[in-house]
């Protein structure tokens, strides 16, 4: 099959987790996964589970696991917790729980940030892959960061994503 025909054959709807890592950000003051789980909706995605944590390694990994058991979920995208700041440990906790890395998104998230930030996209640790068949997405925790990932890289992919972490 060829590319155009797998995006064809990928579900136009799936169900995601949302999941914001942060020390200093509120349920109220949150913008990034408001956004997310926003453009999710307005896509037709469903929303299985919204959650905001501390930097903490156990609780992340407790919330990661908890969405994975979720039979329909199929993707949790985190926002937050990829800088460089000793206190950024998303990428640290989840990459070593991936089945298969996808380099090529956070290759193609720095390309499409340098464009907007320039030389300041060296620091973004954006990662994704796959653990058990489920789509597994970390993003920086800013609203313009998201806004570009959502709109330049998920959601035109999200299904073929899905259908091809599944298969």
């Amino acid at each position: 099959m060829a590319y155009d025909e797998h995006k064809h054959a990928s579900p136009s709807c799936i169900t995601a987790g949302v999941l914001v890592i942060s020390d200093s950000r509120t349920v109220a003051s949150d913008e990034s996964g408001k956004l997310i789980c926003q453009m999710l909706e307005e896509n037709c995605h469903q929303l299985a589970s919204f959650k905001l944590l501390k930097n903490d390694a156990a609780s992340i990994r407790e919330a990661f696991s908890s969405l994975l058991s979720i039979p329909e979920l199929k993707m949790v995208i985190a926002s937050g917790g990829t800088g460089l700041s000793q206190r950024d440990i998303t990428v640290e906790t989840i990459t070593p729980l991936l089945d298969k890395k996808l380099d090529g998104f956070g290759e193609l998230f720095r390309r499409l940030s340098y464009e907007e930030i320039r030389t300041g996209s060296i620091m973004s640790r954006a990662v994704a892959g796959t653990i058990d068949g489920k789509v597994v997405i970390c993003l920086p925790g800013s609203l313009k960061a998201v806004k570009l990932a959502m709109e330049k890289i998920i959601l035109p992919e999200i299904g073929h994503l899905v259908r091809e972490a599944s298969r």
